[in-house]
């Protein structure tokens, strides 16, 4: 089959590849119904994460099961799927105290972004559908594997209660799904911190209150005219940079939370700071296999509709332009058809 293989920085290739088989008792192989581009797949594609030699990318996924493992129970040949880009066994410690993304067994999930994917742990990690989904809803199950569960965790570890104040940091795909899980979540004010008018209206149809514009210092300064000197009690940081942290720290109140999900890039912490400020942090890895029971039952309800957030469609054959409108903000989000 051909399948996405990133060569170096800029250098994503739809080549030829061999197709993937089972290896384990416990993979599953499905065939893709859509794929996309994640926003992380970006720091290798600028060059601002390592990568040793070609690397078969995609992580996000939904699709028909193919073909099972002798020791797969919990799914089979010929439902529908949506997995998480942690593959878990969703049964050891870690994975039974809600945190899956550090099960005793992860694995991360590669070569998605092809017409075939290995599943690997497919028992804890792939959740099945009752019935076949009309086409319609794939976009909002694809979301639903990463992005979602990605902004909802963000939205669950800043504490997003009823009634809330919630800023969030980042107008890309994460930051827009945090928005609509603080809302989804009762949230009454949420902040979204945008300064593209396509992602500024995407945040309100999700359930934005107000947006800022403005960064650094002055993004600060303007969130604490907002809310009165005070702060956010919640605040989703989905970014991953320094300048960003540091913004949400700004914001937050003390005894305020900050839910960060955002892959660190170059972000330190002073100890000080983080004393005086009294604010508690959690995040890292979504652990999006704990959500995504109740979320795939949101999207088929019809209650939310996160597909909204890919902007751009291609045929997987034009990965390399779908990267490209990316890296250069021309898309908020890139999915692609799988045709084969």
């Amino acid at each position: 089959m051909y399948a996405t293989v990133m060569h170096g920085p800029g250098d994503v290739r739809y080549e030829q590849v061999a197709d993937p088989k089972i290896e384990r008792p416990t993979d599953a192989i499905i065939k893709l119904s859509a794929t996309c581009i994640c926003g992380s797949d970006l720091w290798p594609y600028r060059g601002l994460s390592p990568q040793d030699g070609p690397a078969h990318m995609g992580h996000e996924y939904c699709g028909v099961v193919v073909e099972v493992g002798s020791a797969v129970n919990t799914v089979k040949p010929g439902q529908f799927v949506v997995g998480s880009f942690c593959l878990s066994d969703n049964t050891c410690p870690h994975c039974n105290f809600g945190f899956q993304s550090s099960c005793m067994q992860r694995e991360f999930m590669t070569g998605a972004q092809a017409p075939y994917a290995r599943v690997a742990l497919a028992d804890g990690t792939l959740v099945a559908t009752e019935e076949m989904p009309d086409a319609g809803m794939i976009p909002h199950f694809l979301a639903a594997s990463d992005v979602l569960g990605t902004g909802w965790y963000a939205a669950d570890a800043a504490q997003v209660r009823k009634g809330g104040t919630v800023v969030v940091v980042g107008d890309g795909a994460v930051g827009l799904m945090g928005v609509l899980a603080a809302s989804q979540l009762g949230a009454e004010r949420i902040i979204a911190m945008s300064r593209h008018a396509p992602r500024q209206q995407l945040a309100r149809d999700f359930g934005a209150t107000d947006i800022v514009a403005e960064r650094g210092d002055a993004g600060v300064a303007r969130i604490m005219e907002l809310t009165r000197g005070v702060g956010a009690e919640s605040v989703l940081e989905c970014v991953g940079m320094d300048a960003s942290m540091e913004q949400a720290m700004g914001v937050c109140r003390p005894g305020g939370t900050i839910g960060y999900v955002g892959v660190p890039h170059g972000v330190s912490f002073d100890g000080q700071q983080l004393f005086f400020k009294q604010q508690r942090m959690l995040g890292g890895p979504a652990p999006v296999r704990r959500f995504l029971p109740d979320l795939m039952q949101r999207v088929l309800k019809g209650a939310i509709q996160p597909g909204k957030v890919f902007d751009l469609v291609l045929p997987i054959a034009q990965v390399a332009e779908g990267y490209k409108a990316m890296d250069e903000r021309r898309a908020i989000k890139t999915m692609l058809r799988v045709d084969e």
